[in-house]
């Protein structure tokens, strides 16, 4: 049976008698991961376990730093709860049991690359975590696009390859580009994970790592400040004229932009940019109304005072003023939309979209017609796209149904489709 075949197989197989192995997640030369379950009290908590082969020599040492490693807490790592000997179809092997995460980085970028917004979320996470790791003794040692993961809206760097920089037999040989030169020669230090952050900068905003055993200056030159800086200063050859946690985190704050922040473009101008000038046009044509209906009517005018408070806001019909016939029997009775709200994307990441990104939100609305409840049913491929799209629903309004002549609490299904060169939404009730 080949090693992939044995992997498969495995899928039936419960570690150490209590982690089931579930879903095959991902496997390389040397490790398989599994989705597992682990029991915390009287709950099973959804898990990942990694296997390993067992080595003669290495398998202690590998052992000891797991454990090692589980001793960290920091919200930016993630979690290892426990890690053991264990044996499969007659194989020994190591096993690792930590938290699950949804995504990882490199599921992204063979998609899209970041955009310079998101790539600024993503520094100051990471850059937490390595500051924790370092002032412990410890270095991450193993930092590229596979190991910066997701758990609901948090970053999260792995932990089972953290190793002490007292370990003499930490980095044996060079693997791969996000390696460091000297790492090529066992040298240990965090100078190393610095060099890993920059080549994974540039991969984030590029979708391409720079060649490894020169310094990547061409790679550079497509990349946005302040990340242009922070890479070439993170890709020195020398690991003595890298730059330092605390340099990175300066260059991220506005000061030291070398240019505006090209990571939140204006978007195209939209009711809400000129809400003081419609507000003002609104309340001239409602006193202009109002005396018209006075002279006509023999009605008192309403005092400006009395007209403001009663203005929408700007990206709402402006309900004061006397609109054309609407079919005010289909909305009383059964509901409509009265205020749609598109996500708001930068144009910079509309500009990385391929073909169209479909999500679909459930709301759920009061009596009043406003969104008390919202979730992603069905949120597409990305969870930048996805979180916009989410505070975009929660900001929707509707006339609500009528049940025995009184306003009710409706359902509602939001379907999104985000293009390079468009955005649209449609709503459907629910009804039960």
């Amino acid at each position: 049976m080949s090693g992939a075949e044995a992997r498969r197989a495995w899928e039936s197989g419960v570690i150490a008698g209590k982690f089931p192995l579930r879903e095959r997640l991902g496997s390389s030369e040397h490790s398989t991961v599994f989705v597992t379950e682990r029991q915390q009290g009287q709950v099973s908590q959804k898990a990942a376990i990694k296997l390993i082969a067992a080595g003669t020599g290495d398998a202690e040492r590998q052992l000891s730093r797991w454990r090692a490693a589980s001793q960290l807490s920091h919200p930016n790592l993630i979690r290892i709860f426990e890690a053991g000997r264990c044996e499969l179809d007659g194989t020994p092997l190591l096993y690792v049991v930590m938290e699950y995460a949804e995504e990882d980085l490199s599921q992204i970028l063979p998609q899209r690359p970041l955009t310079p917004t998101e790539a600024a979320d993503l520094l100051p996470p990471v850059l937490s975590a390595l500051s924790y790791l370092h002032e412990k003794g410890f270095v991450h040692g193993d930092i590229r696009p596979s190991n910066l993961l997701a758990i609901g809206d948090e970053l999260k760097l792995s932990a089972d390859q953290i190793i002490s920089f007292a370990d003499e037999k930490a980095a044996p040989s060079r693997r791969d580009v996000y390696d460091a030169p000297e790492t090529a020669e066992g040298v240990v230090s965090s100078a190393g994970d610095l060099w890993a952050l920059g080549v994974t900068l540039v991969a984030a905003l590029t979708q391409n790592a720079p060649s490894a055993g020169e310094e990547p200056a061409s790679a550079l030159e497509t990349l946005p400040e302040p990340f242009r800086g922070i890479a070439r200063e993170c890709l020195r050859l020398d690991p003595k004229r890298r730059c330092s946690i605390a340099q990175i985190r300066a260059r991220l704050q506005p000061p030291g932009r070398s240019v505006p922040a090209e990571s939140e473009p204006i978007p195209p101008p939209r009711p809400t940019r000129r809400r003081p000038a419609l507000v003002a046009g609104l309340v001239s044509m409602a006193l202009i109304v109002g005396l018209v209906l006075f002279y006509a009517r023999g009605r008192s005018v309403p005092s400006p005072s009395a007209v403001t408070p009663g203005l929408p806001s700007a990206s709402t019909p402006a309900t004061s003023v006397p609109e054309p016939a609407r079919p005010k029997e289909k909305a009383a009775s059964q509901g409509d939309v009265l205020r749609q709200v598109l996500p708001d994307v930068p144009q910079s990441a509309l500009n990385t979209i391929t073909g169209t990104i479909k999500i679909t939100a459930r709301v759920e609305a009061d009596p009043s017609g406003k969104v008390v409840a919202a979730k992603l049913t069905s949120p597409g491929p990305s969870r930048y796209f996805a979180g916009l799209t989410l505070q975009a629903a929660q900001r929707w309004e509707f006339t609500p149904p009528e049940v025995n002549g009184q306003p009710s609490a409706s359902t509602w299904q939001l379907r999104f489709r985000l293009r390079r060169t468009s955005m649209q939404a449609s709503a459907e009730r629910l009804t039960h």
